[in-house]
């Protein structure tokens, strides 16, 4: 733990799409693979984590689970970074916005989340790219899923004042993921991570 800082180069924004219908059959008792593993979409900017700095955000002892001793920090931090994802039909002039969520809610660190996933001994190098995991807050607007937003498929998500609802995504569907850290008269933000789905 000491050292994984030294090992993190910047964070991205990324979308790694799921087939739900896939997803729903495999994941138990497998967890996602197949409904994972057919395209992810990355911002353009990588922002350093020198530049992400000044956001940090002190993190509340960890309790449930509590971690293991190697995933104890004695420093543990999160960062402030607004997250927003919108959805643009086929039919629609722009893009609404369906969820708007902060990395700050994050359980594990992402120092935490490099050493568990090495601690085994998986091989990491320069310019490996880990993922997160979805990023949801406590509030249904902050959801970080279109699963989690239309509740497995039993609420609709109204996409603004276009008239259009969703419980999937449809052919045709832009997905615009957009994030950044607000500073004092300054912004630093990633680029807009997109993209549509194809038939």
């Amino acid at each position: 733990m000491g050292d994984a800082a030294d090992h993190i180069f910047g964070m991205v924004l990324m979308n790694d799409w799921s087939a739900r219908d896939i997803q729903k059959w495999e994941y138990v008792p497998l967890g996602p693979f197949n409904a994972k593993n057919f395209g992810t979409t990355i911002s353009p900017w990588v922002v350093t984590m020198d530049a992400l700095a000044p956001f940090r955000l002190p993190l509340e002892p960890k309790v449930d689970p509590e971690p293991l001793p190697y995933l104890v920090e004695k420093d543990s931090y999160q960062f402030d970074i607004k997250l927003f994802t919108a959805i643009r039909g086929e039919n629609m002039t722009k893009p609404e916005i369906v969820a708007s969520s902060n990395f700050k809610y994050m359980y594990w660190s992402p120092r935490q989340q490099l050493v568990h996933h090495s601690v085994t001994g998986c091989n990491m190098r320069p310019g490996d790219l880990l993922g997160s995991g979805t990023i949801s807050g406590t509030e249904p607007h902050e959801y970080g899923s279109l699963l989690e937003l239309c509740w497995k498929g039993t609420k609709e998500v109204k996409l603004g004042e276009s008239g259009e609802i969703r419980k999937f995504l449809k052919d045709g569907d832009d997905v615009i993921m957009t994030g950044y850290a607000q500073g004092m008269g300054y912004r630093v933000g990633f680029g807009t991570c997109a993209g549509k789905v194809a038939p």
